[in-house]
């Protein structure tokens, strides 16, 4: 535990007898204990721990490492925040178990039942309405796939909803999206104080930034958090197709400030535009094992893809175009090509190797989620054993020059950058070998992707730069996977005011 005489909210004017880290340093001192001297902000000096006077109040490392603020490049803010209401499916293993679990779930303030995080791609049983209707009675009952594609449903929560009844119980893509966006629709007042408890959460492992997804009208949202006082992290927000013309209307752009501090800012137009490998509608070239006539689902055709990025482009937005399947990244860069659009393609989890290098041609930048290459490894295997494209393919993709952003996509996975860092370094988690240890990046690509400007940026401290910074109590350069994945996180400071101290 560091020692500290400024607490949370205060601006430290130096971190004490720290270490720095990175690759292609030009700083001269090695690993040798230094002194970071903060105002305004900002980095004003690196100096022998020491060799300056300490005017002001003192974060002690004790030797441990400063290193830049971490992001997550791909968060559902408010669905992960409800996480904290759900029940948790993660471990079921069936049908017959999940439905037992909600069968026993605590009813929500607002009468339903709601769980979260189960995978039925593997299971041996399939999801039907009669086995949860069975065990969940009157109660409407909700249970969102991990991916958020797909949700089972009782049939008290189909007639809540008014949607038509499937024997399977199940709603997939945009019908799922809908469930969800009323299911996240909390009252303000206590969809906010999760949502700041979720970030508190995520300072402390070292976040000073997210991108936040939600499928709502985010500007509101978080004009009213602001309002309300809100300070904990950086946020660039997605707008979506249904909200494209009113975010035009009202001249939003892509790097806007909501207040005056630049914390809050417009991010870029999302757009879905394929499924996912749990639900099997992730667009790919090849049929889905078993059933020839499935290649998954285009939910944007290409022209109306290209339509909505023009628009967006005209109007200076850039574009975040949701793409897992092979066929779906062919599209998306295709539409990036058309339109001389700024961006991201989300998840790039299945590449044509024809697709790899243009990322970086056409400047794209792959938003990915490493830590969903382990959750989905056995899952792939599967169903994608007779893909020719590359799964999850980060190395590929940075040594071909493409820009690696990081995320969790949580709730899909937690939001721990750590976890991300050990996933896309060491392609394993729980003692299994590594899953395609060809697609491992080094750990400095892997730092430089968790942070704002992703792995082609700079990830080492210079004096002038803002003074978004971690204090971690191990070198993640050098760190294994167990370690990388249990690293401490000291404090983290967010413009030179901490946001987190042990």
């Amino acid at each position: 535990m560091i020692r500290c005489d400024a607490q949370r909210g205060e601006r430290p004017s130096v971190i004490a007898g720290a270490r720095l880290t990175g690759v292609d340093r030009l700083d001269p001192f090695g690993d040798d204990l230094v002194d970071v001297h903060l105002a305004g902000g900002r980095i004003v000096d690196l100096a022998p721990a020491g060799a300056l006077p300490h005017r002001g109040p003192v974060v002690d490392a004790q030797g441990g490492w400063v290193i830049p603020g971490l992001w997550d490049h791909h968060v559902h803010t408010v669905q992960w925040a409800l996480v904290a209401q759900r029940q948790p499916l993660h471990e079921a293993r069936s049908a017959a178990e999940s439905a037992a679990i909600m069968g026993a779930a605590p009813v929500l303030g607002d009468g339903r039942r709601v769980g979260t995080g189960f995978r039925d791609a593997l299971w041996a049983d399939a999801p039907t309405l009669a086995l949860l209707d069975e065990r969940t009675g009157d109660v409407p009952t909700y249970l969102i796939n991990a991916d958020v594609h797909s949700v089972w449903l009782n049939s008290a929560a189909f007639a809540r909803e008014g949607y038509p009844i499937d024997a399977s119980g199940l709603v997939r893509e945009e019908p799922a999206f809908e469930i969800s966006r009323r299911l996240n629709a909390a009252d303000p007042i206590l969809g906010d104080r999760l949502v700041a408890d979720a970030l508190d959460a995520a300072a402390a492992r070292g976040i000073v930034g997210v991108v936040d997804l939600d499928m709502a009208w985010n500007a509101d949202a978080w004009a009213r958090r602001l309002a309300a006082g809100f300070d904990t992290t950086r946020i660039r927000f997605g707008i979506y197709p249904a909200q494209l013309d009113r975010a035009l209307a009202e001249g939003l752009a892509t790097g806007d400030a909501l207040d005056p501090d630049g914390l809050v800012r417009v991010g870029s137009l999302k757009v879905i535009t394929d499924g996912s490998l749990g639900t099997r509608t992730a667009a790919c070239s090849h049929a889905y094992p078993g059933d020839p006539h499935n290649h998954g689902v285009l939910t944007v055709a290409p022209d109306a893809l290209v339509d909505m990025m023009t628009r967006a482009t005209g109007g200076g937005l850039s574009c975040a175009v949701h793409a897992i399947g092979d066929l779906a990244n062919s599209h998306a860069l295709d539409a990036f090509a058309l339109t001389g659009a700024t961006g991201t393609i989300e998840h790039a989890q299945l590449v044509a190797h024809a697709d790899i290098p243009r990322f970086a041609r056409l400047g794209v930048s792959a938003s990915v989620q490493p830590e969903h290459a382990i959750d989905d490894r056995d899952m792939t295997d599967s169903i994608w054993a007779g893909q020719t494209a590359l799964a999850y393919p980060l190395r590929a993709l940075a040594e071909a020059g493409a820009n690696l952003l990081f995320g969790s996509d949580a709730p899909v996975a937690p939001l721990d950058p750590w976890a991300a860092l050990a996933a896309a370094v060491h392609r394993t988690r729980d003692g299994r070998e590594p899953w395609h240890p060809d697609q491992a990046v080094d750990a400095a690509t892997a730092l430089a992707a968790s942070t704002a400007a992703g792995s082609l940026a700079r990830a080492t401290l210079m004096p002038g730069d803002t003074a978004d910074l971690v204090v971690v109590d191990r070198d993640p350069l050098t760190a294994d996977e167990p370690a990388l994945r249990a690293t401490e996180v000291q404090a983290t400071l967010l413009a030179g005011r901490l946001t987190h101290a042990r």
